[in-house]
């Protein structure tokens, strides 16, 4: 007995450690780091008040990674690898990040509202979005990380409201769903890799408000970024969009380059690069 006691602890010992999915730096979480090509870590957005580091946690494991502005209660971006999607529907439920409730808390996102009943008297929402922020609110649940540029079951922790910003439900459902799918039809014919970042730009001053209170800042703008590889891992294709989030219901095209200029209007600090050397060869 002694000895099988002796063993587990050995066993336990030599396990790597159990890491939250809210973190101080992606660089702290290899298997988190895994969405940014090279390991590199964008300068965009790092100097955002209240920042936190999520690395997207589900079913034991991560599935992607997000850089979340706690004050506007949107993503600043998300980051992922693209994967081909083996179909499978929406997730009927959406999720909350505990340990921006508490630190203590478990890992893995959870559905908010079983969470709430789990908590009594626990606000859930201090530095997050909640699901009935978006209810009634005439804005889409807009995701970042597209849930059709994955399979079961990151397709499904994609459906987490630290994924999401208020979108304008016409550009949602009509020209950025196109851009998403001419995407999935780019990744799937020309890139053997496709990294991805997807990210938001907070308005200056409005919001979603329930109970006259400012509860989820509605982004301006929404902009997407991609680096694509071929089978020996080299950099083939690169590109990104970004798109008024109003009924305009139009997605300009650009380079990285031009993308890193579209950003700088709205920083104070150098955009950096967004892909390792640019995602060039």
């Amino acid at each position: 007995m002694q000895s099988l006691a002796a063993l587990c602890f050995l066993v336990l010992a030599h396990l790597p450690p159990l890491r939250g999915d809210v973190v101080q730096s992606f660089q702290d979480v290899p298997d988190c780091l895994e969405f940014f090509y090279q390991g590199k870590v964008p300068e965009w957005g790092a100097a955002t008040p209240g920042a936190a580091r999520l690395c997207q946690r589900f079913r034991n494991s991560y599935h992607f990674a997000t850089l979340y502005d706690t004050h506007h209660r949107i993503a600043v971006y998300s980051a992922y690898l693209f994967q081909t999607s083996n179909g499978g529907g929406r997730e009927k439920r959406w999720f909350v990040e505990p340990q921006l409730v508490n630190q203590s808390w478990g890992a893995e996102m959870r559905d908010g509202y079983w969470l709430g009943q789990d908590n009594p008297g626990v606000y859930l929402g201090e530095r997050q979005a909640l699901n009935e922020d978006y209810t009634h609110s005439g804005f889409d649940r807009g995701h970042l990380n597209p849930n059709g540029h994955h399979p079961v079951p990151s397709r499904n922790a994609t459906f987490t409201l630290t994924n999401v910003v208020p979108q304008n439900p016409k550009l949602n459902q009509n020209a950025w769903r196109i851009y998403e799918s001419e995407l999935t039809d780019l990744f799937n014919g020309q890139c053997t890799q496709a990294y991805v970042l997807v990210g938001a730009i907070p308005s200056s001053d409005n919001w979603i408000i329930k109970n006259n209170i400012k509860r989820v800042n509605i982004p301006d703008y929404l902009w997407n970024a991609y680096c694509c590889l071929d089978n020996n891992g080299r950099p083939i294709h690169s590109g990104g969009g970004a798109a008024r989030n109003t009924e305009q219901n139009h997605v300009d095209r650009h380079t990285l380059s031009g993308l890193r200029e579209f950003l700088s209007q709205y920083t104070n600090s150098p955009v950096g690069e967004l892909f390792f050397n640019n995602c060039g060869a």
